[in-house]
């Protein structure tokens, strides 16, 4: 096979999770550009859909699944709904997360620890399970952390402790899923979402001085579509000896 062609995904059938804005939507276009028909799966359907339109407009295959990731059951259909539409399932996306509340660990509600939890780790765990019980011809799994997985992140502390579960969660399924399956996590630095401005209550007006305040040595801030060319290589043939590996896709910092 080519080099070029390595990194093509026109076999492949990839469900991405909170694929309705932001890096979500960044990776499914990115798979679905790379020829990947792509399952979009997010809670507010209105959005998942348009993405998909997006994507089916511009030539691609894509189809959407309104889907809340701490439902096992709605996980599980989702998978299946996969399957059923494509015939199969080579590539899973877990990139739905967040966290709803900023404030030190001492004042978090426990309803707020366990929701950041359940969304941000257990969510992880059971969609990798349910996926890798389909991927009946091998595949990817690709995890999305965060940098806050690394070091202290006052005021985000529930949000970094269960990224930072997720990179050990890859490390064991790895060896567990092997050799057929691989399972990769991409930690981004600070991209410029929606939800990531929102969690740091900045605004637009703001992004200039981001750089700085990041320390990016890139001198420029993250854009979906960089976490998107990360995650079609992990999903691709090209990193065929990859697995395991939490993949640091910051600019630097």
């Amino acid at each position: 096979m080519a080099i070029m062609e390595k990194f093509l995904l026109n076999d492949g059938v990839a469900v991405i999770t909170g694929a309705g804005r932001g890096i979500g939507e960044g990776i499914a276009h990115s798979l679905a550009e790379a020829g990947a028909a792509v399952v979009l799966a997010a809670r507010r359907e209105n959005e998942v859909q348009k993405v998909a339109d997006d994507i089916n407009a511009a030539g691609g295959r894509a189809i959407a699944v309104a889907t809340d990731v701490t439902d096992r059951e709605a996980v599980e259909a989702l998978a299946d709904k996969a399957v059923s539409e494509f015939g199969k399932l080579t590539v899973w996306v877990n990139n739905a997360g967040g966290a709803s509340l900023i404030a030190p660990l001492t004042e978090i509600p426990m309803e707020h620890w366990q929701n950041s939890i359940n969304l941000n780790l257990t969510a992880v765990f059971v969609a990798t399970v349910v996926a890798s019980k389909r991927m009946t011809e091998g595949g990817s799994i690709i995890n999305i952390s965060s940098r806050a997985a690394w070091g202290p992140v006052p005021g985000s502390g529930h949000y970094a402790a269960a990224k930072a579960g997720v990179h050990s969660l890859t490390a064991t399924f790895a060896h567990e899923l092997g050799p057929d399956i691989r399972v990769n996590t991409i930690a981004p630095g600070f991209i410029p979402t929606e939800i990531s401005m929102k969690a740091l209550q900045i605004t637009e007006e703001d992004l200039p001085g981001m750089v700085q305040a990041f320390q990016i040595p890139l001198g420029k801030l993250g854009q979906p579509s960089d976490i998107g060319a990360a995650v079609q290589y992990l999903a691709s043939p090209a990193s065929s000896w990859v697995t395991g590996q939490i993949w640091p896709v910051t600019g630097g910092s």
